[in-house]
């Protein structure tokens, strides 16, 4: 099963609901992604605590529909 962005976007808000979260496709072939996400929940959590929070939230689909998963995560301002 592919994933689109939109279907990505979608999983990464399901888990983090406050996040304000962007995804582009990076080869055109839906299975490798970039996601910037933005949420409060990454306050006072390490980086590595921040991507495993992504990692969740993209449960089963690592590794199977995703194959690269390029995170970029930041408190908002």
């Amino acid at each position: 099963m592919l994933l689109s962005t939109t279907q990505l976007k979608d999983l990464i808000e399901k888990e983090i609901p406050d996040a304000v979260v962007h995804v582009r496709d990076l080869t055109g072939t839906s299975d490798h992604f970039a996601v910037d996400v933005t949420s409060p929940a990454f306050e006072g959590k390490s980086l590595i605590e921040q991507h495993k929070i992504v990692h969740a939230a993209c449960g089963a689909h690592l590794g199977g529909a995703i194959h690269a998963l390029q995170i970029k995560t930041r408190v908002p301002e």
